[in-house]
């Protein structure tokens, strides 16, 4: 999939994301959205180097991979920010 496929998947992916795992890291939905496209784009690569194919158009293996991708990025920004108070 080409970056710009990427990205807009990403951005479905981090409020599905944002969805499964509704954590408080604030932030809104612009920092959701960049945090979706950072995890589809790490999700893709990754996903890529472990399963070793790539992945070619929106189809649901990339979008999976996309969302998780995204949670795994979501999860490691919740530890990082941490809790405010």
């Amino acid at each position: 999939m080409g970056i710009l496929a990427w990205i807009v998947l990403g951005i479905i992916a981090g409020a599905i994301a944002k969805a499964i795992y509704p954590s408080h890291q604030g932030g809104g939905i612009l920092v959701t959205m960049l945090l979706g496209i950072v995890g589809a784009l790490v999700g893709g690569f990754v996903g890529s180097a472990l399963l070793g194919i790539g992945f070619t158009g929106f189809n649901l293996q990339g979008f999976l991979v996309a969302i998780v991708g995204a949670i795994l990025v979501l999860f490691l920004y919740g530890l990082a920010v941490g809790r405010r108070v």
